[in-house]
């Protein structure tokens, strides 16, 4: 049989058929997210963009859209590309050409990444939509600014983005070590806010 699983820097070893929420550890996700480059690393800049970085702006515009939204879903928007920190961030076309297989494999994880922190297996619909629309303007953002797109070109691919959204938020490119920190520690305050 095929070896499944792979070995991470806790410890842990992750089944990524059969993944379990006993398995994962935040300080795996934060790391491998931190290393991961979004947009296959055509970003211009002296760091890459990493999901980690990525993350932490979904959770902040998932916030600013949904002001009342309690911390749960903030939490599952910090989240929500969890999985790709052993399956690796790969642009839609090639999620498309791969087929069902990677959806399976990212469902799997983001279920044993929800239990583990308290979360619903699966998502409530309007929750899952609700932090699509803040995914699909941070790629709006990432798009123009770090990944060459013109703002013409932005907006037909993603949508027009409100003014007041987006006010003030500019893409950071950063050393993995501070987005690693600044996503454990955006974490774990979240967590606190729920347990508190």
């Amino acid at each position: 049989m095929k070896r499944a699983w792979q070995r991470m820097l806790s410890g842990r070893r992750l089944d990524l058929l059969d993944p379990t929420p006993f398995d994962i550890e935040i300080e795996d996700i934060a790391h491998g997210l931190a290393f991961v480059a979004r947009w296959n690393g055509q970003t211009t800049g002296d760091y890459a963009y990493s999901v980690a970085e990525h993350c932490l702006l979904v959770e902040e515009i998932f916030t600013r859209q949904n002001p009342a939204a309690p911390q749960q879903w903030r939490l599952a928007a910090l989240l929500h590309d969890a999985p790709e920190y052993v399956l690796g961030d790969m642009i839609s076309p090639v999620k498309a050409a791969i087929g069902e297989g990677y959806g399976d494999l990212d469902r799997r994880l983001a279920t044993a990444v929800h239990l583990r922190f308290g979360l619903p297996a699966a998502l409530p619909a309007t929750i899952k939509k609700a932090i699509k629309r803040a995914d699909i303007l941070s790629a709006r953002l990432e798009a123009e600014q770090i990944a060459g797109f013109s703002a013409k070109e932005a907006d037909r691919i993603f949508g027009r983005a409100k003014p007041e959204l987006v006010e003030g938020l500019a893409i950071r490119l950063r050393p993995p070590a501070e987005v690693r920190a600044d996503y454990l520690a955006r974490h774990r305050l979240l967590l606190d806010r729920i347990s508190g």
